[in-house]
């Protein structure tokens, strides 16, 4: 189980793989804040979860998380478990179709929104000598990704980032882990696979098989399979497990 009162903090939680995770900590009765830089989608978890703090927020901004950690630490005063979940597919395409500015905002939302929330959860998380991060990365972050450069690129970095600051914090009492996920259902995955579809010149059933075929399990992941996995390891159960990678994918053999 999970301390009710644990601190639990997602960004990118208004929606997909954020607001599952989200939503099963709040089930359990925890302390829940959100942020997303969909306001419409962060005004429905509001209603829906009025107890949760929630803020419209862009992770790609510093002044704009600066903003909500700084509201989310004047209430709390510390907190236990950072989701550092907001991510976009980015493009797809050969790389040398793609433009500067499409590679920038990848890496920026991937890379930089983690960089932004682990230094502020790292600065609390050193003082009170407790806490836990879990960083979204993607089974793209362990392997080759064809027509998926940037995308590739940054989740290999929330990898490196991950095994990094495991090493800087594990003094201090904290634990630092990334979640893998494979092709996870819903509205996200349909926006890539119309994106790699007209990158490869194929139909969008095509795709979405290949995303079947390529794993052991030949099945689809649910945003719910990576918030129980993330929920294990916040619970006493999972105390031990620190530098970790753990692939929520039913066994990807290829992303080819």
């Amino acid at each position: 189980m999970v301390d009710p009162r644990k601190r639990v903090l997602v960004t990118g939680g208004a929606a997909g793989i954020g607001r599952a995770i989200a939503a099963r900590f709040l089930a359990e009765g925890a302390r829940v804040a959100i942020c997303d830089a969909d306001r419409g989608a962060v005004e429905a978890f509001a209603c829906e979860f009025p107890d949760a703090i929630s803020a419209a927020a862009d992770v790609t901004s510093e002044q704009e998380m600066a903003t909500f950690l700084e509201e989310v630490e004047a209430v709390w005063g510390g907190v236990d478990v950072v989701c550092a979940n907001a991510g976009t597919g980015g493009p797809a395409g050969p790389i040398e179709n793609l433009s500067y500015a499409e590679w920038q905002r990848c890496i920026a939302t991937n890379v930089h929104g983690c960089f932004l929330t682990c230094r502020w959860a790292a600065r609390l998380m050193k003082s009170q000598e407790s806490g836990l991060i879990v960083m979204t990365s993607s089974t793209a972050g362990i392997m080759g990704y064809p027509l998926r450069s940037p995308y590739a690129a940054a989740k290999w970095a929330v990898v490196g980032m991950t095994k990094t600051l495991a090493m800087e914090l594990g003094p201090f009492g904290v634990r630092v882990n990334a979640v893998c996920p494979g092709a996870v259902e819903g509205p996200r995955m349909e926006r890539v696979i119309a994106n790699e579809a007209a990158a490869r010149g194929e139909s969008e059933e095509a795709v979405r098989q290949s995303y079947v075929t390529g794993v052991s399990m030949k099945t689809w992941v649910q945003a719910e399979d990576i918030a129980n996995s993330i929920f294990f390891l916040a619970s006493d159960a999972g105390r031990k497990i620190s530098g970790q990678i753990l692939a929520i994918d039913g066994h990807t053999e290829t992303l080819a």
